[in-house]
């Protein structure tokens, strides 16, 4: 296995893309023609991810809609992302400039677990990005600093609605696929730090 290039005078297509983050041992991101590395993720954020992602399966079991985990790329107009699980309805679509067939074009819903140094990353670019899919219509937000889920909702006119599911005695409805997840499933084992 190889590392993707990163050269940073070069500009990839999604085809040249996807076939090198084929033969790569490390995840990358692609960002409009450039391709860059991704960081690990904490143990909480792990934990945090893994429960939702339990949780978001066993409500979706015997419905058309299914959630899958952070290994799909989500593809969008401009970039390549891997979020931290998706929720699809109906069969998979691949992006067709993917040649490898591992960027799902049609998600419904969009997990995210942000720590205090990507929330605003997670919640102005890709949310903007991912707000270009058009089967996309709900971003779901987890805080990782202490339990408290937000949800982007796009309603029929375009717009979006934000709720917030706050409190480890709250329940947060995923809309998209009509499911409420206790957020003391999502948070279960976590320690949050001291206020």
């Amino acid at each position: 296995m190889t590392a993707a290039p990163s050269d940073p005078h070069r500009r990839y297509t999604v085809e040249e893309y996807a076939r090198l983050e084929e033969l790569s041992d490390v995840r990358h991101e692609y960002h409009d023609g450039e391709i860059l590395a991704m960081s690990g993720g904490s143990y909480t954020h792990a934990l945090i991810a893994t429960n939702l992602n339990g949780e978001l399966r066993h409500k979706l079991k015997g419905n058309p809609c299914r959630n899958l985990d952070a290994n799909m790329r989500i593809a969008t107009p401009h970039r390549m992302y891997y979020a931290d699980g998706s929720i699809i309805c109906g069969d998979p679509i691949f992006d067709p400039r993917d040649p490898t067939g591992q960027s799902l074009s049609n998600p419904r819903g969009i997990v995210e677990v942000h720590s205090p140094s990507t929330e605003a990353y997670d919640r102005n670019k890709k949310l903007f990005h991912y707000a270009a899919i058009p089967s996309f219509e709900e971003m779901i937000f987890v805080h990782q600093d202490e339990p408290h889920v937000e949800s982007h909702v796009r309603q029929a006119d375009g717009s979006w609605s934000v709720v917030h599911a706050i409190g480890i005695e709250s329940v947060a409805a995923i809309r998209c696929v009509k499911i409420e997840i206790p957020l003391a499933e999502i948070y279960a084992n976590v320690v949050f730090p001291a206020p």
